[in-house]
């Protein structure tokens, strides 16, 4: 199994089952008519399998070429359909097709094409006159890809395609990447080498080829309009707020070309003193096992090779210091431009508004107009109010006052009157269910006491009718 089934068959759902693969290494192009739903289904799958095995690095190049693989273009051929052959289900026999439906689709767009097109991806029916997928799809068919079922054969012509998908994906990462870690002007300024390595950190991909860095300063240069790209110099420059998709995109200058080449030499001076730090620690540890060995002649040579290392390293280190001073004064110059330049544009944008208002004199006769606006809306408050207050005896507004509250305190007097007959009432009928209670108790002790009275008791019965009588007493 080569390398790319492998990764399809572990990354990409519909290459695991056994069935789906079958139905994808068919000859799936009848159900362009009598199945679209599984036409569409099949051709998508091959589509996003093989846009991932690109951007993995899987794709094969054409025998012969360069042993890295492009991570945004798909080179279509017989390398490619040889390492999709399987030995179950053979080779595919409708990719043809789907190469051809992705172009009608603009999902994939000829290298050439792409590379040479003036207008943007996103700009509609740019390719009209006639369209980009006229002219490959007769290119097609003059080759016997885009017969269909007249073809009768599935041909999958050579070619360089870039994915469209792959390549917008990239662009949104480096155009992320950039606003994240640049944060002044001079960090928004490349050269070719310097943003290949910063394009590689944003994908996290190892390198990348010189057609994907091709095809992605054009992507991001004409389809974004985030960056200006000087082929001369190989200087690259981004918008000042990268993702804007600004319609103006910045221009390259002298200067710009200075400060791609300082940061350049920053980035390789570092490594350099990295190295020859490493250097000087490993000739000393060699020195020091030659004179354990007592190997004086050895030691010396060591020594020597020592020194000279110290002598390239103190240089180079020197070296950085003044690049990086040089650096530094640039950069504050460049931020003091940037600074001044807004300066600039917001007095202009505050004079514009100043005539707007017109000037001082212009606010005063507003504002005079408007204290006499608020005067008359006073006065005519003042004559509204006024209505109908005129007229009125003060005398018969007292005396209706007076009524008015005598006969409130008269209700309130008839109210508490009728409370306290209510609690009187209340009070009596209390008194007299506590006597019947206590008269109660009294018979029912009495009547116990007769119950209990025998012949040689102490109970004196000649009081009993006198208790009897009170009893009847308190009960009446």
């Amino acid at each position: 199994m080569t390398d790319l089934l492998d990764f399809l068959r572990t990354h990409e759902e519909a290459f695991r089952s056994r069935a789906r693969l079958a139905s994808l290494y068919s000859d799936f192009r009848s159900q362009r008519h009598t199945n679209p739903d599984g036409y569409q289904a099949n051709a998508s799958a091959w589509l996003r399998a093989l846009a991932a095995a690109a951007h993995a690095g899987l794709v094969p190049s054409p025998t012969g070429a360069s042993a890295q693989h492009d991570h945004f273009t798909l080179q279509t051929g017989e390398d490619l359909l040889q390492s999709l052959q399987t030995q179950e289900f053979g080779r595919p026999l409708a990719v043809g097709s789907v190469v051809a439906e992705a172009v009608r689709r603009r999902e994939l767009v000829p290298l050439e094409a792409f590379l040479e097109a003036r207008e943007s991806l996103y700009v509609k029916h740019r390719y009209r006159v006639p369209s980009l997928g006229e002219v490959v799809g007769w290119g097609l068919r003059q080759l016997g890809v885009l017969g269909g079922e007249e073809s009768g054969e599935d041909r999958l012509v050579t070619g360089n395609f870039v994915i469209v998908a792959n390549v917008e994906a990239a662009a949104k990462a480096v155009l992320t990447h950039v606003a994240q870690t640049a944060h002044s002007n001079t960090t928004r300024i490349f050269t070719h080498d310097l943003f290949a390595t910063t394009a590689s950190q944003a994908l996290d991909i190892p390198s990348l080829t010189l057609r994907d860095l091709s095809v992605l300063l054009h992507h991001l240069a004409r389809d974004h309009r985030a960056i200006a790209h000087d082929a001369a110099s190989g200087t690259i420059k981004f918008h000042n707020r990268p993702g804007d998709n600004n319609p103006n995109p910045p221009s390259i200058e002298q200067e710009d070309i200075t400060i791609a080449s300082l940061r350049t030499l920053l980035t390789t001076l570092e490594p350099q003193i990295q190295d020859l730090h490493h250097r000087v620690a490993d000739l000393d540890v060699q020195a020091r096992a030659c004179v354990a060995r007592k190997q004086n002649l050895g030691a010396k040579t060591v020594l020597r090779q020592k020194k000279l290392a110290e002598t390239r390293l103190a240089q180079r280190a020197a070296t950085l210091t003044q690049v990086e001073e040089v650096y530094a004064k640039i950069e504050q110059a460049a931020d003091q431009v940037e600074l001044v330049r807004v300066m600039e544009a917001s007095g202009q944008t505050l004079r514009a508004l100043n005539r707007k208002v017109g000037g001082v004199e212009g606010v005063q006769d507003v504002m005079e107009g408007l204290r006499e606006a608020m005067g008359d809306v006073e006065e005519v408050s003042r004559v509204v109010g006024g209505v109908g207050v005129e007229g009125v005896d003060e005398g018969e507004v007292e005396e209706e006052l007076e009524g008015l509250e005598r006969g409130e305190r008269e209700r309130q007097e008839v109210a508490e009157r009728e409370e306290r007959e209510r609690v009187e009432v209340k009070e009596r009928e209390e008194r007299e269910r506590t006597v019947e209670a206590e008269a109660e108790e009294t018979r029912m002790r009495l009547a116990e006491l007769e119950q209990l009275a025998v012949p040689g008791d102490e109970v004196d019965k000649e009081k009993l009718p006198h208790q009897k009588a009170q009893a009847d007493k308190m009960e009446s």
